[in-house]
C-alpha cells in the first residue's frame, strides 16, 4: 500500500510506495551473516517479511519456498534477462580494459527469454540425458582413485585444492570437448568471472578482474574458433557448433561465443563447490558421515540433502516484465528480484525440521538448488553423478577421515555462489582399510543417473514395545537402534513402515516432544492388502524394521481462533496428536471421537485422561452416534475443522462443509480407494509441460507421474495412491479424471489441480504448469 503523508518512513520508501523496514534496510548480502549462512541470515525474513525491498542492492529479495518456486515457474513475468548483469557497475577503467579484449558477453542458457531459450535448449539437450551421462562415470571414478592415490598415505589433504577442483574441471572440459591444458589459468579466470558478475569488488580490484575476464573471453573464443574450423570433434560444444551450422537462426555465432565462456565457468565451479560443501557438511555432522560409511546405498539421498542445506548456488536473479504480486507484495514492472534458493531450501513451511541435516529425508530432491522449470540446470545429473562417486570412494577408502579442527569456511565474496576456498582433512594412514583388505577397491557401487529413488531412503529402527490398544489395534514404539534421537515431528505427521515386503503409512500418535521414540497404532484389516496382518503377526519387541519420514501432509494451522477435531476409529491417531498440541498451546478445541464399541476405540484411555474436558464420545452400540449437523452447528470464520476416519464419515463432512467458509475443513483418509491401472480400460493421452516446453505421451498402463519421471522431470510422490498431495501439479488446460482422496469437491470442480500419481485426463490432452 502507499505511504501516508503523515507516516514517518525512517528507512525510505520502496518502489511500490511502501515503507522499507529496518530489517530490509539493514540487509547487506556482501557482508557478514549472508556470506556466512544465507539461509540463517534470512530466517527472520522468511517468518515476518518473506518478500522485501533491499535498498543496498536495489533488489526485491524473495525468501520462501513457494514464492521462489513461483518465480522460477513463470519465466515470462519474471524474466531471466538480468541473470548475468553485473551487480557492481564497472568503472571506466575496467570498461576500457574489457573493450580492449572485444568482450561482448550476451545471451546464454541462463539469461535468455522464450521462445529462443527453449528452442536452443531442445537442440542441445541430448548430451545431458541420463543414458548419455552414464558413459562419463568410469572416467570420474578413475580420476578420483588416481588423485586419492596421491595423498591417501600422507594422512592429510586440502580436498578443494588436491581433488575437488581439478576433477570436476577435467570432467567438464572432457564433456565440452575442450583441451585440458591450462587448468590453473581457467580457475583464475572463473574466479574473476564470478567476482565480475556477482561480486562487489572495489575500484582498485576491478582492474585486475577486468584483465582476467578479458583474457577469459579471449581464450574461450580462441577455443571456439578452433572448433568452428574443425567441427568434427567429440563434446557438447562441438555439437553446439554443428547445430549452429544446421540452424544458424536458432544457434547464432554470438550465442556460441557467449555460451563458450559461460559454460567454461559454470560447468565445473558449481560441482566443485557443491562437492566441497557436501563433505564439509557431512564431516561436521559426523553421525551422517558414519551412516553412509556403513550403508553406501544412502549416498544418493545424502547428496540431495547436502544440496538442500549447503548447495553451491545461493541465489539467482530475475526482472519483472510487468506489474506483479508475490507473497502478497506488489512488485512494479522493472523490479529486480534476488530469489534466494538457499533460504527456500530451509523454509519451515515446506520442510520438516529444515535446519537438521537428515540424510533419510525422502523429499530432499524437492530442493531448489538446481532451479525449477524451463531454466532448471541442464547439468544437474552430471553434478549428482560426480558427487556420488566422490562420496562412495572416500567413504570406502577413508571412512576415518575427519576435519582438521579450528578451520573456518572462507567463501568467495559474492551473492550467488558458495564454496570453501579450502577444506583441510586428516586421518591415520595406518587405519586405511585397503592396507588390511586390498579387495575393497573392487567393491565400488554405481548408482542410476538422475534423482534418487525414494524407496531407497529408509531409516533402520527397532520395535521397542508392542501393546494391545483395542480390539484389533496394536501400538508399536520405535527407536533408533543406537539410541540416537529421531527427527522431530509435528501433529499430522506420518511415517512409512517397511517390513516383509510391505510399505504402509501410519500417523505418529505419541509424545511429539519425545525424540527418543516414535509411536504408531495399526488396525488389523482382515480384508485389506495384507500389510496390517503381516505387521500384527510378525512384529515383536526387538524386531528390526525400516521407516521413511516423518512427513506431514495433514498439517495443523496453529493460528485459528478455535478448532473442532473429529476422529473415526483408527483415525484418532493424527487427531490425538493435534489435540495434544492444541492443549499445550492453550487453544480452544472440541474433540469428537466416534467408534462402534468402546472396546474397539484405540488409545481411548489416554484420550479420556488427557482431553476429557474437551471430549465427546460417540459410541454406536451405546446409542450416541455423532449427529454432525447438530454437533457442528456454528462453524464459521475463525474455526478450523480437522477430521480423519472412514470414507463415509468424511463424505458426510464434505457435504456439511458446503456451507462453511472455504478452507475450514481439513481431512485425511486412512485408506486408499481402488488403486492400480487396468490398461484395457484406460486410454493414452499427452501431457504438455508449459514451463518446460515439453510434450510427453502417457501410455494406458502408466500414470502421469511415471511418464513425467521417465522424461527426467524431478516430480516427487509419497503415497502413490492419491492420499498425500505430494505429486500435485497445476493444470492449465484439459479436463481431469480425478481419482485422488486429497482435493475437496469444490477444488475438483475448479479443475486447476491434479494428483499425478493417480488422476488422468478425460480427453486426449492436459497442459500442466511444470
Amino acid at each position: 500500500m502507499a505511504t501516508s503523508s503523515t507516516a514517518p518512513c525512517p528507512h525510505g520508501v520502496a518502489p511500490n510506495g511502501c515503507p522499507i523496514s529496518a530489517d530490509a534496510a539493514a540487509f547487506r548480502p556482501f557482508d557478514g551473516p549472508y556470506q556466512l549462512d544465507p539461509a540463517e541470515a534470512l530466517r527472520r525474513a522468511r517468518e515476518r517479511e518473506p518478500v522485501f525491498y533491499a535498498p543496498d542492492i536495489g533488489y526485491w529479495v524473495v525468501t520462501r519456498y513457494e514464492d521462489v518456486k513461483a518465480v522460477f515457474r513463470d519465466n515470462n513475468l519474471f524474466s531471466p534477462a538480468i541473470a548475468l548483469e553485473k551487480m557492481t557497475p564497472p568503472t571506466a577503467e575496467a570498461q576500457a580494459i574489457l573493450r580492449k579484449y572485444n568482450y561482448n558477453l550476451q545471451r546464454t542458457m541462463v539469461n535468455e527469454d522464450e521462445p529462443q531459450h527453449m528452442e536452443r535448449r531442445r537442440l542441445l539437450l541430448d548430451d545431458f540425458l541420463p543414458e548419455r551421462l552414464a558413459r562419463h562415470e568410469p572416467m570420474v571414478r578413475r580420476l578420483c582413485r588416481d588423485y586419492m592415490d596421491r595423498f591417501i598415505d600422507r594422512g592429510h589433504a586440502d580436498l578443494v585444492n588436491d581433488i575437488f577442483y581439478e576433477i570436476p574441471l577435467t570432467v567438464a572440459l572432457h564433456f565440452l570437448g575442450v583441451p585440458d591444458e591450462g587448468a590453473e589459468r581457467l580457475r583464475q579466470f572463473a574466479v574473476a568471472h564470478t567476482l565480475n558478475t556477482w561480486g562487489r569488488p572495489p575500484p582498485e580490484e576491478q582492474i585486475e578482474i577486468a584483465e582476467n575476464v578479458g583474457r577469459f573471453w579471449q581464450t574461450a573464443n580462441e577455443i571456439l574458433d578452433d572448433m568452428i574450423a574443425n567441427p568434427d570433434g567429440e563434446g557438447w560444444m562441438y555439437e553446439t557448433v554443428r547445430q549452429h551450422f544446421k540452424h544458424p537462426d536458432i544457434v547464432p555465432e554470438s550465442y556460441m561465443r557467449s555460451m563458450m565462456m559461460a559454460i567454461l565457468a559454470a560447468a565445473h565451479e558449481t560441482t566443485s563447490n557443491a562437492t566441497a560443501n557436501a563433505f564439509w557438511t557431512l564431516l561436521t555432522h559426523r553421525d551422517a558421515w558414519e551412516e553412509i560409511c556403513e550403508n553406501p546405498a544412502l549416498i544418493p539421498s545424502a547428496v540431495e540433502e547436502c544440496l538442500r542445506v549447503a548447495g553451491s548456488i545461493i541465489a539467482w536473479r530475475r526482472i519483472a516484465t510487468d506489474d506483479a504480486e508475490l507473497g502478497g507484495v506488489k512488485i512494479p514492472k522493472g523490479g529486480k528480484l534476488l530469489i534466494v534458493q538457499a533460504s527456500a531450501n530451509r523454509d519451515a513451511a515446506h520442510w520438516e525440521n529444515p535446519d537438521q541435516v537428515d540424510i533419510y529425508r525422502d523429499n530432499a530432491v524437492e530442493h531448489l538448488t538446481f532451479g525449477y522449470g524451463a531454466h532448471q540446470c541442464m547439468g544437474k545429473n552430471i553434478g549428482r553423478m560426480e558427487m556420488r562417486v566422490f562420496l562412495e570412494e572416500f567413504t570406502r577408502r577413508l571412512p576415518h577421515m575427519r576435519l582438521v579442527p579450528g578451520q573456518t569456511f572462507e567463501n568467495l565474496r559474492n551473492i550467488s555462489f558458495r564454496g570453501p576456498a579450502r577444506l583441510l582433512v586428516e586421518w591415520d594412514p595406518a587405519q586405511n582399510p585397503e592396507r588390511h583388505d586390498p579387495s575393497i577397491l573392487d567393491r565400488a557401487m554405481s548408482f542410476p543417473i538422475g534423482a534418487p529413488v525414494r524407496d531407497d531412503t529408509l531409516r533402520r529402527v527397532v520395535v521397542q514395545e508392542v501393546r494391545d490398544e483395542a480390539t484389533g489395534v496394536r501400538s508399536y514404539r520405535l527407536a533408533d537402534p543406537r539410541g540416537k534421537a529421531l527427527p522431530k515431528w509435528t501433529p499430522g505427521s506420518h511415517v512409512d513402515l517397511v517390513a516383509g515386503g510391505f510399505r504402509r503409512k501410519y500417523s505418529l500418535c505419541g509424545d511429539a516432544q519425545d525424540s527418543s521414540t516414535y509411536q504408531i497404532a495399526i488396525l488389523r484389516e482382515e480384508d485389506g492388502r495384507g500389510g496390517s496382518r503381516h505387521f500384527h503377526d510378525t512384529l515383536e519387541a526387538g524386531a528390526t524394521v525400516h521407516i521413511a519420514g516423518p512427513r506431514n501432509h495433514f498439517r495443523l494451522d496453529e493460528g485459528a481462533e478455535s478448532y473442532v477435531l473429529v476422529a473415526g476409529g483408527i483415525g484418532i491417531t493424527p487427531i490425538l496428536a493435534m489435540a495434544d498440541r492444541l492443549r499445550t498451546l492453550g487453544r480452544p478445541y472440541r474433540l469428537h471421537y466416534c467408534g462402534a464399541t468402546r472396546a474397539a476405540m484405540a488409545l481411548l484411555e489416554r484420550v479420556m485422561r488427557d482431553h476429557g474436558d474437551r471430549l465427546r464420545l460417540h459410541v454406536s452400540d451405546e446409542g450416541t452416534r455423532l449427529d454432525m449437523a447438530a454437533e457442528l452447528t456454528g462453524v464459521g470464520a475463525g474455526t478450523q475443522v480437522y477430521a480423519c476416519g472412514p470414507e463415509r464419515m468424511l463424505e458426510a463432512l464434505q457435504d456439511l462443509a458446503r456451507g462453511w467458509p472455504e478452507g475450514t475443513l481439513h481431512y485425511e483418509y486412512f485408506s486408499a480407494g481402488a488403486s492400480g491401472l487396468d490398461p484395457s480400460r484406460e486410454h493414452g493421452f499427452e501431457v504438455v509441460l508449459a514451463d518446460s516446453d515439453m510434450t510427453i505421451q502417457v501410455a494406458p498402463d502408466e500414470t502421469v507421474f511415471e511418464a513425467l519421471r521417465r522424461a527426467g522431470v524431478d516430480l516427487q510422490t509419497d503415497c502413490g495412491e492419491g492420499l498425500c498431495g505430494t505429486c500435485e501439479a497445476r493444470v492449465l488446460e484439459g479436463e481431469i479424471d480425478h481419482r485422488d482422496r486429497v482435493l475437496s469437491r469444490a477444488e475438483r470442480d475448479r479443475g486447476d489441480r491434479m494428483m499425478t500419481c493417480c488422476s488422468r485426463a478425460r480427453g486426449r490432452r492436459l497442459v500442466l504448469a511444470l
